[in-house]
């Protein structure tokens, strides 16, 4: 069997290095790129994003990152978002009083988390659900690495329809709950950054390859 073929969206905003290393390790055939073409037809997406909401949203619309999220995502293509990379997923943004349109692809909106130490910074444990291929062969205890100020709180699709179809949500506390990833047919993303979770985030960018088979 070939090796996945992965491309890693550059727009100006990511940990493209440590992603590409750390794809490249499960034996993916990783491309970093801003090219439109290449982005929209490889067999997996990564979208990475550090930084502030509104910027890596600017950065993405240069490279008309939305539209080639949006066109894979109608045609069942994989997606991957990492920490603003997931962020930028929903409908909007709000930080220091000011708000900023995501990719819509889902419902609700990221705000800061209600925590007296903020960044969020370093490792936590996260409450996966059952059926899960993100963190299928992982640990309940397992801890994965965060850094971040801003989640999204709360989850506003209406999960109507089949549960064998249904988003699978993942949580975890940081002065509060906050989604720390979502699986949702061809679009995963995580709050952490797998790429320096060591082991576990390895294994979890595995499960995420070996699904793009």
């Amino acid at each position: 069997m070939s090796a996945a073929d992965v491309t890693i969206l550059d727009y100006g905003s990511g940990n493209l290095r440590s992603a590409q290393r750390a794809l490249e390790r499960t034996g993916a055939q990783v491309t970093v790129t801003s090219d439109f073409d290449t982005a929209l037809n490889a067999t997996g997406l990564v979208v990475p994003g550090v930084g502030a909401f509104a910027a890596c949203m600017d950065g993405l619309r240069a490279v008309k990152g939305d539209r080639i999220v949006g066109r894979r995502l109608a045609g069942g293509r994989p997606v991957l978002g990492i920490c603003v990379g997931m962020q930028i997923l929903f409908e909007r943004g709000v930080e220091f009083g000011v708000e900023a349109e995501g990719c819509g692809e889902w419902p609700g909106s990221v705000t800061q988390l209600p925590a007296p130490v903020l960044p969020h910074m370093g490792w936590n444990t996260v409450d996966a659900p059952e059926g899960t291929v993100l963190f299928d062969g992982l640990d309940a205890d397992t801890r994965f690495y965060f850094v971040h100020s801003y989640a999204a709180q709360t989850w506003e699709m209406d999960n109507v329809g089949s549960p064998l179809v249904a988003p699978k949500l993942t949580w975890a506390e940081h002065g509060g709950p906050f989604l720390a990833a979502v699986e949702n047919g061809p679009l995963s993303a995580t709050q952490f950054h797998p790429e320096k979770s060591g082991d576990a985030g390895a294994h979890l960018l595995e499960n995420w390859v070996r699904g793009l088979s």
